[in-house]
């Protein structure tokens, strides 16, 4: 467990892809009553232009924006897979790592759109003109809001599919619910497809890309030497690393009951019995049902 997981894993949100999944639906519901033809849908999408010029919002309501879909059933069918496979990466990395995961993607793709803005405007001025003119928008600033829809959670949620491949080569999933494939052929199929589409794009759209995946490329090389590892594997490891740091560092607090310590547990509560004859430690869960110690 690194520093920053003992001190801030007690703020993780747990079940995130089900979060995604809620802010999806918002997203949908504004959509769907947005009486102004997408002009209100357009307030909450990342543009670095409106953002400098105090939309400051936007650095939030861009996750709810939906990923663009093939129809209402093929939505739900994504999602219901997405929300799938994020809970199994979650119980397998742990709360605190997915949630690394996921906001470091949403980071990176904040980043990317302002990296974006400042490319054009210090060395290819002539894009958001000439890019204008072809998509029949109106100014500069109109590009910028054109393109803003290419920052969305599309390619996380691509990132998030590629872990997944990567952490669970062998599982299986059934195409169009009839062929059995293995996920890692999935997996390199998508990754060829992407990197097309990179070298065959524009520029903006090389950006939009390059970081919204970038979080799967910190993790792949963060996570190489365990790639050849199953799930139960990365958790029986993980497993002994924290009785390695139990049995050998030196802990404040341990449970009188079931040996928990600050180290297993970052945001357990640990309290000393008033009514045991003795310096007994207790967990939240045992402080009010173990049996006290009398001498």
């Amino acid at each position: 467990m690194s520093p920053f997981e003992r001190k801030f894993g007690k703020y993780a949100i747990r079940n995130l892809s089900f979060v995604l999944v809620g802010c999806y639906a918002v997203g949908y519901l504004i959509q769907l009553l947005d009486m102004t033809g997408g002009a209100l849908t357009s307030y909450l999408t990342l543009n670095p232009y409106a953002i400098l010029h105090g939309q400051i919002w936007r650095l939030v309501t861009w996750v709810l924006i939906p990923p663009s879909s093939g129809g209402l059933l093929f939505t739900l069918i994504m999602l219901y897979f997405y929300c799938s496979i994020g809970t199994s990466l979650e119980r397998t990395w742990g709360t605190y790592r997915y949630n690394v995961y996921i906001f470091q993607g949403m980071l990176f793709t904040i980043v990317g759109s302002f990296l974006l803005m400042g490319y054009c405007y210090l060395f290819r001025p002539e894009i958001p003109l000439t890019e204008t003119l072809t998509l029949t928008v109106a100014a500069p600033n109109d590009f910028f809001s054109f393109i803003a829809v290419l920052f969305s959670t599309y390619y996380i949620n691509m990132s998030i599919f590629l872990a997944y491949a990567a952490t669970f080569p062998d599982a299986q999933v059934l195409l169009m619910f009839i062929i059995p494939v293995k996920v890692k052929w999935l997996g390199i199929i998508y990754a060829v497809l992407l990197a097309y589409e990179f070298l065959g794009s524009p520029v903006y759209i090389k950006f939009a890309i390059g970081a919204s995946l970038l979080n799967f490329i910190v993790f792949f090389f963060t996570s190489r030497n365990m790639m050849h590892l199953n799930p139960k594997q990365i958790h029986r490891r993980q497993e002994f690393k924290r009785d390695v740091r139990r049995n050998t560092g030196i802990t404040k607090h341990k449970c009188a009951i079931c040996g928990r310590t600050e180290v297993d547990s970052p945001q357990m509560q640990f309290r000393f019995c008033s009514k045991c004859d003795g310096n007994y430690e207790y967990c939240e869960e045992h402080l009010y049902t173990h049996t006290h110690i009398k001498r």
